[in-house]
């Protein structure tokens, strides 16, 4: 674990924590307004959840050539999580004029 600093891995950590709890907390959210679409958008967060660990992964094991192929997953979880956040994002936005409508 040498390749990332103490405190870069404290960074590291933290945000993937953190992110968990945003997951959390939208689903909650959503609960206690009683509007499930809001239950999407922490479902679209989980690919960036996975990014992040691919990236702690590949770091954990100073950033070895063999798993070189993290790198790509990492990438394409970042894609795809983008464009579901951007979907739920939508849906929210959509639903929410339905219901002021």
């Amino acid at each position: 674990m040498h390749v990332l600093s103490f405190h870069t891995w404290v960074i590291h950590i933290s945000s993937v924590l953190e992110w968990m709890l945003a997951i959390a907390a939208v689903t909650l959210w959503g609960e206690r307004r009683a509007e499930p679409e809001w239950r999407w958008l922490a479902v679209a967060m989980l690919p960036a959840l996975a990014s992040a660990l691919c990236a702690c992964t590949w770091h954990l094991f100073d950033n070895a050539p063999e798993l070189h192929w993290l790198v790509t997953v990492q990438a394409a979880l970042t894609l795809v999580g983008n464009s579901a956040l951007a979907m739920a994002a939508w849906w929210i936005w959509r639903r929410q004029r339905q219901e002021a409508a």
